[in-house]
């Protein structure tokens, strides 16, 4: 019988107290707050979750610092992913802005870029995407992802997917900042419900970017 009872409310907390002192000497003082009301939690919702959707993966909380003017070393969110398809999967994160859910395709490789822009060759494929993606918005979901902000070059001004077109990436979201069931069992439902709900998107982008099944 699963003892899970969802993500105290103290992982947010803990990401609040983060913002205001991102240092290793902090981390390395409140580490234990992050293993018991984040990593743990999160750790058992994917593993609960893997069943129906697949080996998950938490991120690391270390943030790569290389390339960036930003020097903090923590990361002020803690993401789970599941990723049938390199690129593109099912997320939930929980941050000092509580809760959130997502799924889709979030790496903008050029390859993936140039496939997706293939896809709409065809009117059908990109129909069923016009479809699917106004069926996540009426459910309450948000679809965003990375944008062009001009059209692709040698798209024309009328193609009938321009918006779509201008996409290099594509996830659909819903944030729920500190609902009641998040530190209680319920939390799992909602989850899995969100990720069943982002599977037709999943489906399309695996198979038509991915060549997978999902």
């Amino acid at each position: 019988m699963s003892t899970f009872q969802g993500i105290p409310l103290g992982a947010v907390d803990f990401y609040e107290d983060l913002e205001q002192d991102n240092s290793r000497e902090w981390w390395l003082a409140n580490k234990p707050r992050y293993d018991d009301d984040v990593r743990a939690p999160l750790e058992a919702l994917g593993a609960l979750l893997e069943a129906e959707f697949g080996t998950p993966k938490l991120f690391r909380p270390n943030r790569d610092v290389r390339f960036s003017a930003d020097k903090s070393p923590y990361k002020t969110h803690q993401g789970l992913v599941v990723a049938p398809v390199d690129g593109m999967g099912w997320y939930v994160q929980v941050s000092a802005d509580g809760l959130m859910t997502a799924g889709g395709w979030w790496a903008d490789r050029p390859e993936l870029v140039a496939r997706y822009r293939e896809v709409f060759e065809d009117e059908d494929a990109g129909g069923e995407l016009q479809d699917l993606l106004g069926a996540l918005r009426e459910a309450g979901y948000v679809v965003g992802g990375e944008r062009l902000k001009s059209r692709p070059r040698g798209v024309d001004a009328d193609h009938p997917h321009l918006e779509l077109l201008r996409h290099r990436s594509l996830t659909a979201t819903r944030e729920y900042g500190e609902p009641e069931w998040l530190p209680t069992a319920e939390l799992l439902e909602h989850v899995a419900a969100d990720w069943r709900a982002y599977r037709p998107l999943m489906q399309w982008l695996a198979k038509r970017l991915g060549g997978k099944t999902v």
